[in-house]
């Protein structure tokens, strides 16, 4: 399905029975929706779950370039208003996170819960910005599979495994322009630490144990700095926990939404 939303045709899911509390997932970089295939499949059960393509990746397009982060807040939100959407559970793995985090600061009251899987708050270092700066220029210059290639051991503890080729697959149907924006708004985010305090909806942190993009201390800080937040480490996964240890992800997400649903 598509929704026109910001002067671009969003390409979404919606799954689960009409009524039922709404679960909005946001996908991480370079990925689409087709990675929260499973966990949208698992969450209709109990909740009407949305799932989009982030502009500039999978089905969406880009739009006048350059995007900054800001835009693909601005869609998650113009999004829930296109498909009446007044409250959700929010969850958002990686740059997904960034996402989350940038729109409980901006519209909290929209959202009745909050999880942050294998992700963080603070902005980008001088050196990881300059990380960024190099991916653009690679994606430009060889295009994107050795970029994908490159990219995919620093995602998952098994790279070879069925769920690295998934995700390689999913990756490899994205162009450069739109991994290349996403890099350049990730690099130009604002810092949301600050913001955590305030944070008053139920919260979940989740990292893989063996993340080394958003190792476990930077969650274990993240979780610290939120009231209430849960913590949970899922043991024997990298960065794209979700698909890595699918069942202990599954288990930790579904334990927390169903304690922190509205109750009708």
């Amino acid at each position: 399905m598509r929704a026109a939303v910001n002067g671009i045709d969003l390409a979404y899911d919606v799954e689960g029975p009409p009524g039922r509390p709404w679960v909005v997932l946001v996908h991480g970089f370079p990925f689409t929706r087709a990675t929260w295939a499973a966990q949208a499949a698992a969450l209709a059960q109990e909740y009407r779950v949305l799932t989009w393509d982030l502009r500039g990746l999978g089905e969406s397009p880009l739009g006048p370039a350059p995007q900054p982060l800001e835009s693909y807040v601005d869609d998650l939100l113009g999004l829930m208003d296109a498909l009446g959407v007044a409250r959700a559970g929010l969850v958002g793995l990686s740059m997904g996170g960034y996402l989350a985090l940038r729109a409980v600061e901006r519209a909290q009251p929209r959202f009745w819960a909050l999880a942050l899987c294998d992700t963080r708050s603070e902005p980008d270092s001088d050196e990881g910005k300059l990380g960024r700066a190099a991916g653009i220029r690679a994606l430009h210059r060889d295009g994107v599979e050795p970029f994908v290639r490159g990219l995919l051991p620093k995602l998952l503890l098994r790279p070879e495994a069925p769920a690295g080729r998934a995700l390689s697959e999913i990756m490899l149907r994205n162009g450069a322009a739109g991994m290349a924006n996403a890099l350049a708004a990730m690099q130009g985010r604002t810092d949301t630490t600050p913001s955590l305090a305030a944070i008053g909806i139920p919260s979940l942190v989740v990292v893989g144990s063996g993340d080394a993009i958003t190792p476990p201390e930077v969650a274990r800080s993240l979780a610290a700095r939120i009231r209430g937040a849960r913590l949970e480490v899922l043991e024997d996964a990298g960065h794209v926990s979700n698909l890595e240890a699918p069942a202990a992800f599954d288990a930790a997400l579904g334990a927390f939404l169903r304690d922190a649903a509205p109750r009708s």
